[in-house]
Parts: structure tokens; C-alpha cells; sequence
């Protein structure tokens, strides 16, 4: 059973926890007291809760400890927020996809979201959102190509890209857990309420932020697929069991109609096909 330290943690397993921060989790890997240079942070939170980022690792690894890597899912605002201060805290490699090297490095932007698509209040303000790109160019490393994940032993990275272009989940085979970032949730994200409230419930990537719907689609069948048994999202409670994997599967059975918007920006061109091609940093 998870179990929720007083820090507001939920600690899935021995070596793997969660912490919800505002709109999003963080994870971390690695077992209670681990030490200096042996766990990572998967996600680095939004804006604000850096502190809070740092006093969880303390709580369970030990003070002044510090992480082997800082793993990214991905590069949107809301999983990077502590990330520059993070890594220079504590001298730390940043290791991402290559595709997202740009948002991370400090030379191009996102494209911009779109508003129209998914309803509630999320949606509405996502115009509001910086778009990036934040810069830890100096610490950014690419992924191992033979799928390793640095500091996670176990583990291998995999590309599920259509939330953004280099957008990574994780995957455990020894206990079929996945830490899927945000190529699909368990919680409806552009809804206030339901963030709020969390109830644990399967939904495709955030709609405002998606840029490729056809990717999208095959990241949530590729991981489907796997048969995962536990589930770490960005956003959203960790769900687990043959229910979770049910979900799951309809959902990417039934992708189009109940994940992919009728219309928006993104629905028939994907931004990496629009004109122009990438969002340069101004």
C-alpha cells in the first residue's frame, strides 16, 4: 500500500516516491537514507517549490545529499521550474531526449498552446504559461542511447513523443512500473476542479500542450502494450493493478474519441509540421 510520509510524499515502493507540488508530481528514486549522489529526481516542479523539492530529498535521502541526475520527462513549465536552481544547487548532470535539448538550453520556445481545446480554467489561462526556454545548457546531457537511464539501475528510457517532441516515460520491467510524465495522466488537467480534487481516473496528455496528436496516439499504444501494473504521472494520483491496466488499454483503444479534441490548432497539423517549424527564443 502507498504509504504518505509527513512531507506530503507517497512512497510507492522502496526505492520510488512521488511528490505532488501545486499542479504536478516530482519523483524520486532511490531508498530511504541512499546518501550523496545516490538517487534522482525524475521532474523538477514548478516555479516556486523549489524548497520544497529539496526538503523532501532531505527527508528521505539525507541532509545536504544530493542526486546522481536530474531525469526530465519532458521540458514544459511546470517540470522545470526548479530545474536551473536545482542543478546548480546541487551540481547536478540534467539528462533529457535530444529533441529537447532546444526548450532546455536556453535557444528556442515551445509553440504556443492552444487555448480552444479540452474546456475548464487550465485551458483558458494556458496563454499565460511561459513557454520556455530555460538554460542548463552547461549541465545537459543526452539520454544513453542503449536506453539506460543514469543513476536508475533497472530502468530504461523510452520515446513517447507527442505531448512535445522529445518527451520520455520510464520504464521498470522488473515490476512493470512506468513513470509516464505526461504521455497520459490520472487526472483531467485542463479541469481547476478536478486537479484539485485528484480523483484517480485515466486521461490522455493535457490537450492545450499537445503539439502532435499521431504521436501521441502511438506513445499511449507503445506503453499499453507493456502491460504496465503501476503508473507515475505528471499529473495525478499513481494508480496500480489490473484496473489501472484496463484503463489504460481503452484508452488507447479509443484514443481518438476520447483523448484527441475535434478541432484546435494541432488536431490535423502537427506544430512540427507547421510552417516555420520551430519557436526560436526572441
Amino acid at each position: 500500500m502507498d504509504a504518505a510520509r509527513d512531507d506530503g510524499t507517497q512512497e510507492i515502493c522502496a526505492d520510488l516516491a512521488y511528490r505532488r507540488l501545486a499542479i504536478v508530481n516530482v519523483v524520486f528514486f532511490g531508498r530511504h537514507a541512499a546518501g550523496d549522489r545516490n538517487w534522482v529526481l525524475v521532474d523538477a516542479g514548478v516555479i516556486g517549490t523549489t524548497s520544497l523539492i529539496v526538503e523532501a530529498a532531505e527527508a528521505r535521502f539525507g541532509t545536504s545529499s544530493r542526486p546522481a541526475a536530474i531525469v526530465l520527462t519532458h521540458g514544459h513549465f511546470d517540470h522545470v521550474g526548479g530545474l536551473e536552481e536545482l542543478a546548480e544547487r546541487w551540481d547536478a548532470p540534467v539528462y533529457a531526449h535530444e529533441l529537447e535539448h532546444p526548450y532546455l538550453n536556453g535557444s528556442a520556445s515551445y509553440p504556443p498552446p492552444d487555448p480552444t481545446v479540452g474546456g475548464g480554467l487550465m485551458s483558458t489561462l494556458s496563454l499565460l504559461y511561459p513557454r520556455g526556454p530555460v538554460d542548463v545548457g552547461a549541465k545537459l546531457h543526452k539520454l544513453p542511447q542503449d536506453g539506460t537511464v543514469p543513476g536508475m539501475p533497472g530502468w530504461q528510457w523510452l520515446h513517447t513523443p507527442g505531448h512535445t517532441p522529445g518527451h520520455i516515460s520510464l520504464w521498470r520491467e522488473a515490476d512493470r512500473t512506468v513513470i509516464a510524465g505526461d504521455a497520459f495522466i490520472t487526472t483531467r488537467q485542463e479541469s481547476a476542479y478536478a486537479m484539485a480534487v485528484q480523483t484517480p481516473e485515466l486521461h490522455g496528455p493535457p490537450t492545450y500542450y499537445t503539439t502532435n496528436w499521431g504521436n501521441a496516439r502511438g506513445s499511449v499504444e507503445m506503453l499499453a502494450s507493456l502491460e504496465p501494473i503501476l503508473a507515475i504521472t505528471g499529473h495525478g494520483s499513481a494508480m496500480r493493478g489490473d484496473e489501472m491496466n484496463r484503463a489504460l488499454h481503452e484508452l488507447a483503444d479509443n484514443f481518438d474519441q476520447v483523448a484527441v479534441p475535434a478541432t484546435g490548432k494541432y488536431v490535423n497539423i502537427p506544430a512540427d509540421e507547421m510552417k516555420g517549424g520551430e519557436y526560436r527564443k526572441t
